[in-house]
């Protein structure tokens, strides 16, 4: 939605679409779902299990439709680096493989509005100079560890076991309340026009703001998609889209706002 969001000002100032976007997680305060955790283990799992899915999973266009027409290469961010367009170093977002293909989704389903040639990926901000650089080569590496310790059983059961949170575990009804998230966005048209957005949101990413979004969204596809309108695997801003977006700032303390 923060695509989608940045998609309309960019329109709306330059006439075109951003084709070139960076997602960027400023600060996020929130605890760690057990069940999200297990579901990434998983993953691991059967992906170190099977060549095949590993080839899969490393498509950025794994989502979109059969004739998507999609060919650009998509930069992934997989080791840090330093992002002078945030003038900080960048680390891995785990959440990048699985949002970054619905983002393309949205742009196929969406009639490619973001261009054919359109490219993204996510990061986590780490901040500039020497400080950053060893905070992003710290989450950078903790972040391969897991994964390579999840795909392997033995060490799987020692994390089971000893480290990561079990389903149905998570942060008190008091530390969601306490949490919150500030993204930016980053996009570029063909012109080399360029916007910055802001999006915010005041409750921990994971549990508080995340249940008031699924809510929106299910009262956005009862009171306001069309009941003529066609099933199938839609995104939400392919299928909910302006509506969603007015929900989620006026019932879900979400912030969406151009901030250059």
């Amino acid at each position: 939605m923060g695509t989608y969001f940045l998609q309309q000002q960019a329109r709306a100032r330059f006439k075109a679409p951003a084709t070139r976007v960076k997602m960027r997680v400023k600060v996020a305060k929130g605890g760690v779902s057990g069940g999200t955790v297990a579901s990434m283990m998983n993953i691991a799992e059967e992906a170190g299990k099977d060549p095949a899915l590993r080839k899969k999973l490393a498509n950025p266009y794994l989502l979109c439709p059969p004739n998507h027409g999609f060919s650009a290469r998509q930069d992934s961010i997989s080791m840090p680096r330093k992002d002078d367009d945030f003038g900080a170093w960048a680390a891995p977002f785990v959440m990048d493989a699985i949002n970054s293909r619905i983002v393309h989704r949205s742009n196929a389903l969406n009639g490619n509005a973001y261009g054919d040639n359109f490219t993204y990926n996510e990061a986590m901000l780490a901040g500039p100079g020497m400080g950053g650089r060893m905070k992003a080569l710290g989450i950078g590496t903790g972040t391969g560890l897991f994964f390579a310790a999840a795909a392997i059983k033995p060490t799987r059961w020692l994390l089971n076991k000893f480290v990561v949170p079990q389903p149905g575990e998570g942060p008190s009804p008091e530390a969601q309340k306490a949490g919150f998230y500030d993204i930016r966005f980053f996009g570029v048209t063909d012109n080399n026009d360029s916007i910055r957005v802001k999006v915010t949101g005041d409750a921990d990413p994971g549990y508080g703001s995340t249940a008031k979004l699924l809510g929106q969204a299910a009262a956005c596809l009862a009171q306001d998609v069309p009941a003529d309108a066609p099933g199938g695997f839609w995104t939400t801003s392919s299928l909910l889209g302006d509506s969603l977006l007015k929900r989620l700032q006026e019932k879900a303390g979400m912030t969406f706002t151009v901030i250059d």
